[in-house]
């Protein structure tokens, strides 16, 4: 069974940072590109940035973020990292990571999200 649990939200000040996890299981994890996205309330859900596939090195970052965030993948963990610096309370949202596999691999799967609210 494909699980993606996501943690490390919570409550933040502005400027501070945040490292949100996102561990899989249930699928061959090298084999898919990986991403973050947010949805703030009352708006769509938004990729923040993404990664590649084991092998390559290519990633995404979304403007919006303007180069505060670094997404990276942990093979062997079966993780995916986003760190966030920087943050401001327009990044108040629940993050959701997101597998989709690459060649051979197959599927598409979504965690559960985890909040993060940045607030004084």
């Amino acid at each position: 069974q494909v699980h993606l649990v996501e943690s490390g939200g919570g409550l933040v000040q502005p400027g501070e940072s945040r490292r949100l996890s996102c561990t899989a299981s249930g699928f061959t994890f090298s084999g898919y590109a990986l991403s973050w996205h947010r949805q703030a309330p009352g708006k769509e859900r938004e990729l923040v940035a993404s990664v590649a596939p084991a092998g390559n090195d290519a990633v995404y970052y979304s403007p919006s973020i303007g180069g505060r965030f670094g997404i990276y993948r942990r093979d062997g963990q079966n993780t995916v990292y986003l760190q966030m610096n920087s943050l401001k309370p327009e990044d108040t949202a629940v993050y959701y990571c997101k597998a989709v596999g690459r060649g051979s691999y197959l599927g598409e799967y979504w965690g559960q999200g985890t909040q993060v609210t940045v607030s004084s």
